[in-house]
């Protein structure tokens, strides 16, 4: 459990600053569509290390084709065709409107999950 405290501190400050983005910058959509892309996905990694081992490389990449394929489904207007189009949780989940540049933040969030997990959280790991 000592390994896995880095992941659940990660996980925690990324959901917090998720919340604030939303809470306090909805306005801004450069900083809410994008960074805050950037942002879920490292709070995904870091959800997903606190429970399995992954090989960083292949849950980024995994991480990266989930997100893609929630984007692509967002251009396929998936969230209405499922009924769920009313449903304001569903659409901050899931979505509703592609756009190309989500793909390009989901690539940097992954870049810097791997990063972030190779050059930080390996080293505190290992104190």
């Amino acid at each position: 459990m000592r390994g896995k405290r880095i992941y659940i501190l990660s996980t925690i400050i990324t959901f917090l600053l998720c919340v604030l983005i939303v809470l306090f910058l909805g306005n801004k959509p450069v900083i809410r569509g994008f960074v805050g892309d950037i942002i879920v996905i490292i709070l995904l990694f870091s959800f997903v290390k606190i429970f399995f081992d992954f090989d960083n490389l292949k849950l980024c990449i995994g991480l990266l084709l989930f997100s893609y394929m929630v984007e692509f489904l967002q251009l396929a207007n998936i969230i209405d065709f499922i009924g769920l189009g009313d449903n304001k949780l569903a659409i901050i989940i899931l979505g509703s409107t592609f756009d190309v540049f989500d793909l390009l933040a989901y690539t940097i969030g992954c870049i810097c999950a791997y990063y972030l997990e190779k050059i930080v959280f390996t080293k505190i790991n290992s104190k």
